[in-house]
């Protein structure tokens, strides 16, 4: 097997002093490493000794002094993973706005694979609330954050903001990559469903929920991870995610979704159904914006398929299924009895009693029931590190 492809790209912090020894640890642990970096880091850090460790040219602009030009999409492809260390708060505002103005910036939103950043600022730049927003931005976008460390800066205040050190940085990817190569879920096929369905009235109107997909797309941004290929039906989100081994299929309503899923279930190893799926839908759907012309509307409403019952029935002695139960009251006995209903091997339960759980917000709070009784709480957290516990769980769940 060929080494793995790092591509290494540095900003113009004081922290790019760190970045040669980085370099060099990859060189060590058998990686094939380039460098691009931004024209101002120069000043920070000698293309010369990058060039050197790494064994490879170091890219700087797009148009090279003989007039030819860097390919960025080509620098793209090759990489395996894009380490960016360190990050600046002005690269970061440009990632998380698309501001695309330098090759860096152009491999970055050129990438396909995952993309790794290490920011490295002074304390109060690290914890302004526009710093802080951008990086749960490019989160949400899949990227990887390593959080900056607590320490010493170069402004001679103490606080968080240093990078992590090369040494810290080395290892969470190096566990990058050991999820995906020891994993259960490495090469599986994973079908996931997310965000809500919006059943037409007219053209204009719809029957809808608050379901935003986050819970969704944090699940299968984390399979990917563990090198899963992952189907992931959507309906209607604000969301994106890109990634080689990701196929995104949108829709709108929930027949729409019962259609894909119908096509795609029965060569999937794993179905996550995480969508928020319409329980009914209009009988008619007016084909004219219906005017307001009485003081009441009457609309007569029939049921949409029942998605996660028709999987489970069609579900074969190999395929493992998780469902996702929304409950206001008596929520435990609901969701037991839909686990065994529906023939799931897993429900994840979510309670609207639950501060800060739920539909529209960023963090979750959720109990997993299995087919065995057993019970597994999970605390408030965000919705990715939610999802990185569920998948561990039924990593552990699928391995016994």
């Amino acid at each position: 097997m060929r080494p793995k492809r790092v591509l290494i790209g540095v900003t113009a912090g004081i922290a790019a002093y760190k970045t040669p020894i980085l370099v060099r640890l990859f060189k060590k642990a058998g990686f094939d490493v380039r460098c691009v970096i931004t024209p101002e880091s120069k000043e920070f850090v000698s293309p010369l000794v990058l060039s050197v460790l790494s064994g490879s040219p170091v890219y700087s602009t797009l148009i090279n002094e003989d007039k030819t030009w860097n390919n960025h999409v080509e620098l793209a492809e090759w990489a395996d993973f894009f380490l960016i260390a360190p990050l600046t708060a002005n690269t970061l505002a440009k990632m998380a706005s698309g501001i695309c103005d330098n090759l860096l910036l152009s491999v970055y939103f050129s990438m396909k694979s995952q993309t790794i950043v290490a920011p490295a600022m002074d304390l109060d730049m690290y914890r302004h609330p526009t710093v802080l927003r951008n990086l749960d931005m490019i989160q949400n976008d899949g990227v990887f954050v390593i959080p900056a460390e607590f320490g010493l800066l170069a402004s001679g205040l103490t606080g968080q903001g240093r990078m992590a050190e090369p040494e810290t940085i080395f290892k969470e990817l190096n566990q990058l990559i050991t999820d995906k190569s020891t994993s259960v879920f490495t090469g599986k096929s994973v079908l996931i469903t997310a965000g809500p369905t919006y059943e037409a009235i007219d053209p204009v109107r719809f029957i809808g929920n608050h379901s935003t997909g986050k819970m969704g797309f944090a699940l299968a941004e984390v399979f990917l991870k563990k090198g899963a290929n992952v189907k992931l039906i959507t309906g209607p989100t604000n969301l994106e995610l890109v990634d080689n081994n990701l196929v995104l299929i949108s829709i709108n309503s929930a027949e729409e979704m019962f259609q894909e899923v119908k096509k795609h279930w029965s060569n999937q190893d794993i179905g996550i159904f995480s969508a928020a799926v319409a329980d009914y839908r209009p009988k008619v759907v007016s084909t004219d914006k219906i005017k307001k012309n009485s003081n009441e509307l009457l609309l007569e409403l029939i049921k949409n398929p029942d998605i996660l019952h028709w999987a489970g029935q069609m579900k074969k002695d190999s395929q493992f299924l998780v469902g996702f139960a929304l409950e206001t009251t008596d929520e435990i006995t609901h969701a037991t009895q839909k686990l065994e209903r529906k023939n799931l091997d897993c429900i994840i339960l979510n309670s609207l009693q639950d501060s800060g759980a739920g539909f529209a917000t960023d963090t979750n709070k959720v109990t997993i029931l299995d087919k065995q009784k057993n019970k597994s709480e999970l605390s408030l957290k965000s919705k990715y590190e939610i999802a990185q516990e569920i998948v561990l769980y039924l990593e552990e769940l699928i391995a016994q």
